[in-house]
C-alpha cells in the first residue's frame, strides 16, 4: 500500500518511457487465489498490469527475497538491478531519468502504452464500496460504516436507512464540511457521543467528525507517510504510517498504527502522540510493551484495561495489557504460520485476520482470509467458527452455512455482530449467540 501511490507518481512523471507491471507473489493462501487478486486490483485502484504469480516463479527469477522489490528492466531486456523495501518516487524518478536518458539516445525507447485491457469492477457495487470497517452505536440506533471504496464514512440506522454521508467521495485530505471533506481509504473509528474519530488510513492521519455539524477536522498526522519507528510528538506534526483501527478510552484514544507495526496513543486533553506498544521491528514477539515486536496490528477493541488487537501478518490474536505491561498472544504461531484450525489456541490456525471485538467471555475476530468469523473463547481457551463456510460468497444463513468475503471489519452490540464484508459490498450481521447471519439493507447514497 505504501508503494503503490510512488508507482502511481512515477507512471505520470514518465508517462511516455516508463511501464509498470505489478508482479503479485503471494504469502498467503488466499492471495493465490485469481479472484482475490482481482478484487485487490479493484479495491486499490491499480491500472496497470499484474501478473499472478501463485508460484513463485518470477519471483525466483529474479532471486527476490522481500516485499515489496522493485526491479529495473530495460526495453531491450536487460536487468538493470533492483531494490527491496519501500521507497520513495524523487529517490527512483532520479535513477530512471538517467535510464531513461541513456536508452533515448540509443533510440530504443517506444512511447506507445501498453496493449491492454484495465480490470474492470463489472456489475455495479450498489450503495457502498469495499466498505473496511463498521462501528455499531444501539444507543443512538446507529450504524458507521467507513466505505472505504468511496473515500467516504455512512452514517446510517441499524437497519441500513442512510441518514447521513461524510466526506465528498473524492480521495484527499481536507478538512471542513460534510460535503467538502476529503478521506483517503479510511477505515476504523470510534465514537464519544456526538464526536467520531476516523482512521484515514490512505491519508496517514487521524481525523474527528462533528457530527452535530458535520464538519472534519486532522487531529492527528501530516498527511504525510511516517518512515521512522518515531516515539511520538505533537498530534499535527507527528507523521503515521497507515494508522487503520481505533480504540478509545476517555480522552485517550489509541492507534493501531499498521504501517510501524505498534500501537499508539493520542491524549486528546494536550494533542500528544506516543508510542505505546511495538518496537517497530515485524516480529511475533511478547514481553513488555515497549520491548515486543507486533507485524500490521489492523484491528483493535478494547475491554477492562486489556487492548486486544489483530496482528495481520502474523495470523496472530494479541493482547496488551496496559496495567501489567505485558503483551500476550492468543492465537498464533508466527509470521509464516497461518491456516483454518479449530481447537485449542496452542494449536489453531488463522490466516490474516483484520478485526477483532471483545465481550467478557470472548473475543471475536474477523478471520478475513479464510472468509469466517471466529470466537475465541477466553475461558477454555479454545477457537472455533461461529459464522461462514469459508467460501469467498455472499450468503445469508445458519452459522458456517452463510458465507462471506474477505470480511474487514467487527463491531459488537448486545448479542448482534456486525461485520464489514468487504469484498461482498456488503454490511452484514451475525448473531453471536447462534450464528445466525443476515444482511444489513444499506440504502443507496
Amino acid at each position: 500500500m505504501h508503494v503503490h501511490p510512488q508507482l502511481r507518481e512515477l507512471e505520470l512523471r514518465f508517462a511516455d518511457t516508463l511501464a509498470i507491471v505489478g508482479v503479485h507473489s503471494p504469502k498467503f493462501a488466499a492471495e493465490a487465489d485469481p479472484r482475490n487478486l482481482k478484487q485487490a486490483v479493484l479495491r486499490h485502484g491499480i491500472k496497470h498490469p499484474v501478473v499472478s504469480d501463485p508460484h513463485h516463479a518470477v519471483w525466483g527469477s529474479y532471486a527476490v527475497s522481500a516485499w515489496p522489490t522493485a526491479v529495473l528492466v530495460g526495453p531491450d531486456g536487460a536487468y538493470l538491478g533492483q531494490h527491496s523495501g519501500e521507497f520513495e518516487a524523487a529517490d527512483m524518478a532520479h535513477i530512471i531519468f538517467q535510464i531513461e536518458r541513456e536508452y533515448d539516445a540509443r533510440g530504443l525507447l517506444n512511447p506507445q502504452p501498453l496493449p491492454m485491457r484495465p480490470e474492470c469492477a463489472g456489475e455495479p457495487l450498489g450503495a457502498l464500496c469495499f466498505p473496511g470497517k463498521v462501528l455499531a452505536d444501539p444507543a443512538s440506533d446507529r450504524l458507521f460504516i467507513a466505505d472505504s471504496g468511496h473515500n467516504r464514512i455512512v452514517v446510517a440506522d441499524m437497519g441500513g436507512r442512510v441518514h447521513a454521508v461524510i466526506g465528498s467521495g473524492e480521495a484527499g485530505l481536507l478538512d471542513g464540511s460534510a460535503s467538502d471533506a476529503r478521506f483517503t481509504w479510511p477505515q476504523g473509528m470510534a465514537l464519544q457521543d456526538d464526536l467520531l474519530f476516523v482512521a484515514d488510513t490512505g491519508n496517514h492521519a487521524v481525523r474527528r467528525v462533528d457530527l452535530t455539524s458535520g464538519t472534519v477536522q486532522r487531529i492527528a498526522g501530516t498527511g504525510r507517510r511516517s518512515r521512522q519507528h518515531r516515539r511520538g510528538g505533537p498530534g499535527l506534526a507527528t507523521a503515521l504510517a497507515s494508522p487503520w483501527d481505533l480504540a478509545l478510552d476517555g480522552e485517550t484514544l489509541y492507534i493501531a498504527m499498521a504501517g510501524t507495526h505498534q500501537l499508539w496513543a493520542l491524549d486528546m486533553a494536550v494533542g500528544d502522540l506516543r508510542r505505546l506498544v511495538g518496537t517497530g521491528r515485524e516480529a511475533l514477539d511478547d514481553g513488555s510493551l515497549d520491548r515486543c515486536g507486533l507485524a500490521q496490528p489492523s484491528g483493535l477493541a478494547l475491554l477492562d484495561g486489556r487492548l486486544y488487537f489483530a496482528d495481520s501478518e502474523s495470523s496472530a490474536i494479541r493482547v496488551a495489557d496496559l496495567t501489567a505491561d505485558r503483551v500476550a498472544t492468543l492465537v498464533g504461531q508466527g509470521l509464516f504460520e497461518f491456516g483454518d484450525r479449530d481447537g485449542q489456541w496452542t494449536s489453531s490456525l488463522l490466516q490474516h485476520p483484520l478485526a477483532v471485538a471483545a465481550s467478557a467471555d470472548a473475543v471475536y475476530v474477523a478471520d478475513t482470509y479464510n472468509n469466517k468469523v471466529k470466537v475465541l473463547d477466553l475461558h477454555a481457551r479454545s477457537v472455533r467458527a461461529l459464522a461462514g463456510s469459508g467460501d469467498a460468497h455472499l450468503r445469508d444463513g445458519q452459522g458456517t452455512d452463510a458465507c462471506f468475503w474477505e470480511p474487514g471489519g467487527l463491531s459488537l452490540a448486545g448479542r448482534r455482530l456486525y461485520v464489514a464484508d468487504t469484498n461482498n459490498h456488503a454490511i452484514r450481521w451475525v448473531d453471536a449467540a447462534t450464528g445466525e447471519v443476515g444482511t444489513v439493507a444499506v440504502d443507496a447514497a
